[in-house]
Order: C-alpha cells, then sequence, then structure tokens
C-alpha cells in the first residue's frame, strides 16, 4: 500500500507539472496582457506599461516565466518556512493573499453541493430502483433528466426571480391558504405512497397519513406565524429524535434487534437531555465548541453502542455514533432557526440575498447570525450547483442498483430468508457505491467549471470570479492560482477514490 501511494504522488506531481506547463503557456500565448494600457489615454501611459512589464516579468519568455513561477510554487512545500510565492496580479496583490479570500465561498458551495447531490441523488436512484417502472420511478426520471439539460445559468436565474424574491415577498405576509396547505398535502401523499408501494390498502393508508400530517403542519405553521418565529422546539425535537431512533434501527438492523432498539432508545434520551440542559451555553458558543461538542456526541454515541453490546456490537457502535450526530445537527438547526428573528430584523425582512456571499460590513457579534448571513447568501448558489449533480447520482444509482439486483450473489441472499432491507443495504447497496466513487472524483471537476458562471450571475467573489476577472486581461498569475488549487483537488480527489475501491470491493488488493 505505501509503495502504491507513493508511486501515486509521484505519477500526480509529474501531471501536475506537465498541465501546469501547457496552462500557463496557453494563457501567455493566448492574451495581451499590455492591451488595455495601449489603449489607454492617460498621459503617463509609457510609465504604466513599463511597471506592468517589471512587475509580471513579461520581458522574459513565457517558459522561463513558468520556471519561475514552478520555483515559488515549490516553495510552498517547505514547512514552516512561510516562503510561498505564487506570484502577484497587477494590482500588486500578492496570489498567496487572493487566494484564501477566493476559497471560503467556493469551497462551501462546491462541497455543500457534492454532499447534497450524493445523499438526495443516492437515495431518489436507490428508491427508484426499488419501485422501477412505478409512477414514483417514472417522474422521478423526467425531473432528473429535466435538472440534467438544465443549464447551470438559466438555473440561477429562475432560483433569483422565484425563490428568492418570491420567499422574501412571502414573508411580508407569510399566510398560507388553507386550500393551498391541502393541495400539497395531496402531493406529498401520492409521492410517499408511490415510495412505500405495495397494496392499494397499505398505499392508501401511506396517503392518507402524510396528507393529514402535511395538511397540518402548514396550516398550524401558518396560523402561529411559524415562518417569522422558527424553531424545532421542545416538543417536535423529542418526537423527531425518537423517530429518528427508530428509522435507524429499523434501515441498519431491523426492529426485532433490542439491542439496537435499546442502543437507539438511550442516545435519543441522552440526546434530549442535552438539548434542554446546553440552550444557555449554546448562547456564548464559537465554531469551536461546536466542534468540541459534536465530537463528544460521537463518542458517547460509539461508548453506548459499545457498552450495549451483543451479536452486533460493530453494528450498534455505527448506529449509535450517526444516531448521536443527527440528533446534534437537529440541536445545531434549531439554534440557528432561533435567531432568524433577530437575522430577518437586520435584514429589513427580507434574508434571502441574490448577490454577494455576505452582508458588506454586517458584523452582529453573535455566531448563529453570522452564520444565518453566510447561509441566506450562498443557499441559492448551492442550489444552482446541486441541480448540475443531482440527476447524474440519481441515474447512476438506480442504474446500478437495478444490475446489482439481478446478480446471483442478491438471489442467493433472498432464497436463505434474508429480509429485504438486509439484501438492498448490506448487499446491494455497497456494490452501487463502487461506480459512484468514480463519478464523484470527476464530477468534481463539472461543480468547479460550473462555479464559474454561478459566482458570476450571483456576484460571489470566489474562484471562479478571480479566474474569469484575470484570464480576460492576461493577469497570468491570478490564473494560475486558480489553476493549482482546482488541479490539486481534482488529482486528490480521484486518488482517494482509488483507494475506496479496495474499501468497497474485496476484490480489489493493491500490492
Amino acid at each position: 500500500m505505501i509503495g502504491f501511494v507513493l508511486r501515486r504522488i509521484g505519477v500526480s506531481v509529474l501531471i501536475l507539472i506537465a498541465a501546469s506547463f501547457v496552462m500557463f503557456n496557453l494563457v501567455a500565448i493566448s492574451t495581451d496582457p499590455l492591451e488595455d494600457l495601449r489603449q489607454s489615454s492617460l498621459p503617463n501611459k509609457q510609465q504604466l506599461i513599463q511597471a506592468r512589464i517589471q512587475l509580471a516579468h513579461l520581458d522574459v519568455p513565457a517558459p522561463v516565466r513558468w520556471a519561475m513561477w514552478l520555483g515559488g510554487v515549490a516553495k510552498c512545500l517547505i514547512p514552516f518556512a512561510n516562503q510561498c510565492d505564487l506570484g502577484v496580479s497587477f494590482h500588486g496583490a500578492p496570489v498567496t493573499q487572493l487566494l484564501p479570500t477566493a476559497m471560503g465561498s467556493t469551497v462551501q458551495m462546491v462541497t455543500a453541493s457534492l454532499v447534497l447531490a450524493i445523499l438526495f441523488g443516492l437515495m431518489t436512484g436507490i428508491l427508484s430502483a426499488i419501485r422501477e417502472n412505478s409512477g414514483f420511478d417514472s417522474s422521478f426520471t423526467v425531473i432528473s433528466l429535466f435538472l440534467f439539460s438544465l443549464p447551470s445559468f438559466l438555473a440561477a436565474a429562475m432560483l433569483k426571480s422565484f425563490v428568492a424574491i418570491g420567499y422574501n415577498n412571502f414573508l411580508q405576509d407569510p399566510v398560507i391558504p388553507i386550500w393551498v396547505s391541502l393541495v400539497i398535502g395531496v402531493v406529498m401523499g401520492v409521492i410517499v405512497q408511490a415510495v412505500v408501494g405495495g397494496d392499494a390498502r397499505r398505499r392508501l393508508i401511506a396517503f392518507g397519513i402524510n396528507f393529514v400530517i402535511t395538511s397540518g403542519l402548514l396550516i398550524y405553521m401558518s396560523a402561529s406565524g411559524w415562518f417569522l418565529t422558527p424553531a424545532i422546539g421542545p416538543v417536535a425535537l423529542p418526537i423527531i429524535s425518537i423517530a429518528m431512533a427508530v428509522g435507524l434501527v429499523a434501515l441498519l438492523a431491523g426492529l426485532h434487534q433490542r439491542r439496537a432498539l435499546l442502543t437507539g432508545g438511550i442516545v435519543a434520551v441522552i440526546g434530549i437531555i442535552t438539548y434542554f440542559s446546553i440552550q444557555g451555553l449554546l448562547d456564548r458558543a464559537t465554531p469551536l465548541l461546536i466542534v468540541v461538542l459534536a465530537v463528544v456526541a460521537i463518542v458517547v454515541g460509539l461508548a453506548v453502542g459499545y457498552f450495549v453490546g451483543g451479536d452486533d456490537r460493530k453494528q450498534n457502535m455505527r448506529i449509535g455514533a450517526i444516531l448521536a450526530f443527527l440528533i446534534s445537527l437537529l440541536i445545531l438547526i434549531d439554534r440557528f432557526m432561533q435567531s432568524f428573528p433577530g437575522y430577518m430584523y437586520d435584514t429589513n425582512g427580507r434574508p434571502v440575498a441574490t448577490v454577494g456571499s455576505g452582508t458588506p460590513g454586517y458584523d452582529p457579534n453573535n455566531m448563529w447570525r453570522s452564520g444565518l448571513d453566510v447561509f441566506f447568501h450562498l443557499v441559492l448558489p448551492t442550489l444552482s450547483l446541486l441541480a448540475i449533480s443531482f440527476a447524474q447520482y440519481t441515474r447512476y444509482s438506480r442504474a446500478g442498483m437495478i444490475e446489482v439486483m439481478g446478480q446471483d450473489y442478491v438471489r442467493t441472499a433472498r432464497a436463505k430468508g434474508m429480509p429485504e432491507r438486509v439484501v438492498v443495504v448490506r448487499h446491494a447497496f455497497r456494490n452501487v457505491l463502487i461506480p459512484i466513487t468514480t463519478l464523484v472524483a470527476t464530477d468534481l471537476g463539472a461543480l468547479l467549471g460550473g462555479a464559474i458562471i454561478t459566482e458570476y450571475i450571483f456576484a460571489i467573489p470566489g474562484m471562479g470570479q478571480l479566474f474569469q476577472m484575470s484570464l480576460g486581461p492576461g493577469d497570468i498569475y491570478p490564473v494560475m492560482g486558480y489553476f493549482l488549487v482546482i488541479a490539486v483537488m481534482a488529482i486528490t480527489f480521484n486518488f482517494l477514490a482509488d483507494l475506496s475501491y479496495a474499501a468497497l470491493d474485496p476484490r480489489v488488493r493493491v500490492r
């Protein structure tokens, strides 16, 4: 394994060097970095031209400038030397100072959209495969194909017009008519009964329960003013925590596993008690404290699963850790929602932003309101990028699951009398992840490419905007900084994908 890793690192470095040489020279040949100054009517035009030539070493041939730039990149590998040199822009700003600021928004958008696309795409694709040729399958096939063919700029424009402006207007008088609540309840009921499947009686029960719950919640939220003062609350959070415990145990172990149920119940009770006991602490929370609390929650979940033990201790530990993380995330979401009225006041009642990655000069000295500001600025760009990837994961996971469910080992597992849950989760799902792993590595490049257009439409000062504003005038060093970050991320994700194959497929062995 060590030899494989070292070989891959060596090959990756050679690929990175060769690609940087091609990129540097293409930009140098295809652009004129002095064009804007030559067309200028300023009296000191010649002095400005000479200053730019000296600043960017434009009097040196492009291959030699690339070698000089590569030497500066090599200094970045020296630990604690603080000598990293990626060049300077035409405005005299070091690229090492431009990149961290630009990377923040882009990494947040791409990471969130990638994770959400994988989660929702896998769930939808697997459900479509299990309910093959059903109404649910046909509906999401049409939706995924529509999203796949939707250009990113059009998705961004539609989100700005219909979601941001529409929701901000709705918050001025957040009342949902009863007939709209009933229609939404009917739609959700139809979707859920299609997912549940079974005979007509089972579908009708699923439709009725979901219709009542969805319509009732919407009517209650509208009548109580929940949209202006949202919160999960001390009543709903325990109910949701217990429901998540039951659902997670049913998915991973089965409700007949008493020790798994005991693990889920204990972790849920600990999470509910924690919710009521740390509210005062969360008022003074910092990002570091949140991370520490999340780690502690996962450790507690692992400990509960370990001490409950049983025939499958690892499974109980897995259930405890996942459930502890989900309940922690639920508590975190509730705390952010409690801060929404204050943020609503700070934004004059229009919280969903359409431009920028944050409100200029906004510093509420409150982690929760600052987090809401980042969320409402990046939620629409993230959804825009999500539309690019969601369809791919849905179609790949659906096709992979249909193929796997027809394999001999799946039929053998069913013939042994294993529950369908075990067949899908333990036998089929793991093999579906193998092609998805490759897709994740390649999809990263598509997301980063889409980020250029998305950041332009939403006026986000990220990596895409840095690349676009630098490439036009031929400002080569910021362009190479963008290339370096993107290339390293792509190579790293492909490397991790190769390592993941051995963990997912026992037949793959690295010698």
